[in-house]
This record gives C-alpha cells, sequence and structure tokens, in this order.
C-alpha cells in the first residue's frame, strides 16, 4: 500500500506542477488567442488530472470533481496545427504566392433623388456633433457616399427603399501584387479596378435581385 501512496503523491504533484505550468503559459500569452504554450500546458494538466483521478480510483474507489479524458498528445497536435515534434506545420508552409483580389459592383436605380437626399442629409446629422454644421447633401454621388461612411461601409448600408438594386457582379482573382492606392490618381476610378496581365480569373457571382413583385411570386411556390 505504501508503494501505492507513493504513487498517488506523485500524480498529485505532477497535477499541482501542470496547473502551475498551464497558469504561466496563460499569463504569459495575456490572452493572445490560439497560443501553443498554452495548449501544450492545457494538454499536460488535462492528462495528469486524468492520470491523478484514475490511481484515487484505484487505490480507493474515490474520484475527483474532474470529468476529464486523457488527450493523446500527437493528436492533440495535429487537430492544433502541429507535428508530433511540436513542429507548426501552418507557419512553415510557404505563403500562397498570389495576391487574392475580390471587385464587386453593383447599380442602382434612384426613383427619387429629393428622398435619396433627405436620407442622406439625416445620415449624415447623426454622425456630426450637434454643435457642428453638417452641412446638405447636394448631389446623388455625395448622398451614396455619405450612406456608405455612415454605415459599415460595405454595400448594404445601401440597402435601402431610396435606391433601387439592380443587377450586380462580384470577381475574384489571383493577382501577383496587391493595389497600391499611390500609383492612381484620386480622380481615376477605372484603373484600381482594371485587371491587369497576369491576373486570373477564379470566379464570379452574378448578382439578380428580387422586385416586390417577383418575391410575391416566388413566395408563392415551393421548391
Amino acid at each position: 500500500m505504501s508503494d501505492q501512496n507513493a504513487e498517488l503523491d506523485a500524480a498529485l504533484e505532477a497535477v499541482v506542477e501542470a496547473a502551475k505550468a498551464h497558469l504561466a503559459a496563460v499569463k504569459a500569452a495575456a490572452g493572445r488567442i490560439d497560443d501553443d504554450n498554452v495548449w501544450q500546458a492545457y494538454v499536460d494538466l488535462n492528462n495528469a488530472s486524468f492520470a491523478y483521478d484514475e490511481k484515487l480510483l484505484d487505490a480507493f474507489g474515490e474520484v475527483t470533481p474532474w470529468d476529464v479524458e486523457s488527450i493523446d498528445p500527437d493528436e492533440a497536435d495535429q487537430r492544433f496545427g502541429l507535428g508530433a515534434d511540436g513542429f507548426d506545420a501552418a507557419e512553415s508552409a510557404d505563403p500562397y504566392p498570389q495576391v487574392i483580389s475580390v471587385r464587386q459592383r453593383r447599380d442602382y436605380r434612384v426613383p427619387s433623388v429629393a428622398a435619396l437626399l433627405r436620407v442622406a442629409d439625416a445620415a449624415r446629422r447623426n454622425t456630426v456633433p450637434e454643435d457642428e454644421d453638417a452641412g446638405a447633401v447636394e448631389s446623388v454621388g455625395e448622398a451614396v457616399l455619405e450612406l456608405l461612411q455612415a454605415g459599415d461601409g460595405s454595400l448594404s448600408s445601401l440597402d435601402v427603399p431610396e435606391l433601387e438594386p439592380l443587377d450586380g457582379l462580384l470577381t475574384v482573382s489571383e493577382i501577383a501584387e496587391p493595389l497600391d492606392l499611390e500609383a492612381f490618381e484620386d480622380s481615376d476610378g477605372d484603373g484600381p479596378f482594371a485587371p491587369r496581365e497576369g491576373d486570373l480569373l477564379v470566379g464570379r457571382l452574378d448578382e439578380h435581385p428580387f422586385l416586390p413583385d417577383e418575391e410575391e411570386d416566388h413566395a408563392g411556390h415551393n421548391h
């Protein structure tokens, strides 16, 4: 029985040491997500706790409050992106040689210029302090830019009744070099979007918006 007690003491000490190592790794990571050292320390703490629980059960028929299962370190490393020797396969791989370029276009019809200017004026006033003069939105283009700036900057910011969406297009291409905004004048609206020699179009998505009457027609059919 003394040997069994010694094994229990050693197993408990291993849990304590593993817990200290895990806490040290967590502190060192300072909230960093998917830290390798935290993960390894977690696996060690889990397995030390499992081993102690098993020994306690074998020796005295008692269990701990820890409901854990043993984790195979090699399998855990593979799931976490590490090799059996702790080598980070993801970091060792060569970066993707191409840059992915996503280009999107959607056209809109303006049913009422006055209505669009009003909603853009309201959006501007909501973003400008009350003690400052927001100034009036004076053109359709300015109104659209105002809605984009007031929203999240994506085309979803333009999903307002004052704009009627028409067809749209999204393309994904592989390009050799990323966009260099300094290479184009502010007045150049075509250059940054124009494909270059060597660009490879991977695919495109065509957008066809449903009009209100078409949505009603679709609602009446079961697919």
